[in-house]
């Protein structure tokens, strides 16, 4: 059955986070001058404007910074999961991502809840990190 919900445009930018996912690793471009770690990936850091940057690897451990719970499915293909949970979460490594809370009942979901990333497997290109709590 092909997936229904919307996927992620791949750029030239985000390109190497996606294909880490894929793999089941979060990357973050990370400033080799200030050491800055950010998402979204872009050319400059915004920080320093510094180009120079590595890819750091994640350990995937952060914390709820705020969340949503949806009742209503505003695109056909959540109607299934409602409701769900949406949050930003904060990693240990600074960057904030927005995501996916699941394994946890939406009542359950508190701001500053620990959480690990989980990975779901989309298709040969796309794996979606998602996470639970810790």
């Amino acid at each position: 059955m092909p997936y229904e919900k919307p996927l992620p445009k791949l750029n030239g930018d985000n390109t190497p986070f996606w294909e880490a996912c894929r793999h089941h690793e979060l990357r973050f471009q990370q400033c080799n001058y200030c050491g800055h770690v950010r998402w979204p990936p872009s050319d400059l850091c915004p920080q320093c404007h510094s180009t120079e940057i590595n890819w750091l690897i994640s350990s995937g451990i952060g914390r709820v910074y705020t969340f949503a719970v949806y009742h209503i499915a505003y695109h056909p293909g959540f109607a299934a999961d409602l409701p769900y949970t949406v949050a930003v979460v904060v990693l240990d490594e600074g960057p904030h991502l927005l995501t996916n809370i699941i394994d946890c009942r939406p009542e359950e979901v508190r701001c500053d809840m620990p959480v690990e990333v989980i990975w779901e497997d989309v298709d040969e290109r796309i794996t979606l990190p998602k996470f639970r709590p810790l």
